[in-house]
């Protein structure tokens, strides 16, 4: 390709695709973006860094219900369309809604889209799945492979394994797909960030910080960094129809995460172990996470306001889907044999402050808590 690629971003305005935009911006790899979402950039929350890039004359923006087909059809037209590109990072991304909400918000939406794409004869599609569609039990040593067995254990795992099938179903489409882990970095709302919020929390109480489970518990990673180097990676590599996890090589679990915290925060965690977790578990999931959520609630909202911060996106919340006994637990290697390297194959403290710098510059994030 003698020119410079157009890209086509769904869902761009988000947590991946904000960063993505930037990879691609910062590096001049592409003639031209065009983000669409439904959420302006205006309102997105995004730093002093990433306005200016959405609003260089190499973005163009475009507002759309993605669900809608005809809407599609606008957005792969915007700004003179003829889009080689394309990476869906759009659909629902919170825990616990209602069926309906993800079969229009990410079903729907890859459905279309997929559809969309092979009218327009776009060279490769990316959909950006979740590492969610695996069983959260009994798997291998080194993780779930992307043979693996497939049983999603949240909503919105479920949603996106059919949002997978639905763009294989599209016949003569070119395209990968990705299954990251929990993705961390700058701008990270719902990934590693509640951790970081409590911890904050644990701070100023001075009081030790439990968790449910143990420390074995998997939450596996991949930095954002890696995850956009990834996506724009497998436009030009890997398999028509493949799939390709993400993982780092941290293996992180719970008690790695911890681990991080203390450090960080100068505080004191412990994990409740089998026993006391199965018993709290026998009062119901939904009374427990109500519990756990309320502890730490208001003490977020007091600590913000101490520090001046009125109004934040971040939350201690935890979603009652993620406070089960579930191992996030796959491998990452596949994607090398295509000549992929991770950047960041540990996390560690530094890549967790910057999460916490990032947000402390944008004045939602009290000062002062870490070491």
């Amino acid at each position: 390709m003698s020119e410079k690629p157009r890209v086509l971003i769904l869902g761009g305005v988000g947590f991946i695709g904000r960063n993505l935009v930037r990879y691609l911006a910062t590096n001049n790899l592409v003639s031209k973006i065009c983000v669409s979402d439904k959420v302006p950039p205006q309102v997105a929350g995004l730093s002093d860094a990433e306005k200016a890039i959405f609003e260089s004359d190499l973005v163009a923006f475009k507002q759309a219900n993605l669900a809608r087909e005809n809407k599609v059809e606008e957005v792969f037209n915007h700004d003179g369309g003829h889009y080689q590109f394309v990476i869906n990072l759009a659909g629902a991304t919170k825990y616990s809604q209602p069926p309906e909400v993800y079969q229009e918000n990410i079903i729907d939406v890859s459905r279309t889209c997929a559809q969309v794409a092979k009218r327009h004869n776009v060279t490769r599609y990316i959909e950006v799945s979740t590492s969610q569609v695996y069983s959260h039990k009994n798997s291998p040593n080194g993780g779930w492979a992307e043979n693996g067995t497939l049983s999603p254990w949240t909503g919105v795992g479920t949603a996106r394994l059919e949002a997978e099938r639905a763009v294989q179903g599209v016949q003569g489409l070119n395209h990968v797909i990705l299954r990251p882990a929990i993705v961390y970095g700058p701008g990270d709302i719902l990934g590693i960030t509640p951790r970081l919020v409590i911890g904050a929390i644990y701070k100023q109480s001075g009081e030790k910080m439990e968790l449910l489970w143990s420390a074995s518990l998997k939450m596996n990673t991949v930095h954002v960094d890696d995850c956009v180097r990834a996506i724009w990676h497998m436009t030009t590599r890997g398999n028509n129809g493949g799939i390709y996890n993400l993982c780092d090589k941290n293996d992180t679990d719970q008690g790695k995460i911890n681990e991080l915290l203390e450090g960080m925060f100068g505080i004191k965690t412990a994990f409740l172990g089998k026993t006391k977790s199965s018993l709290a578990k026998a009062l119901g999931m939904k009374n427990l996470t109500d519990m756990v959520n309320d502890k730490h609630l208001k003490p977020w909202s007091d600590l913000c306001k101490s520090k001046g911060i009125h109004d934040t996106p971040l939350t201690p919340y935890l979603d009652e889907e993620l406070l089960y006994k579930c191992n996030n637990h796959i491998n990452g290697n596949a994607i090398e044999s295509t000549g992929f390297r991770y950047n960041k194959p540990n996390m560690d403290a530094n890549g967790l402050r910057e999460v916490i710098t990032d947000f402390v510059h944008k004045g939602i994030f009290p000062t002062g808590l870490i070491n």
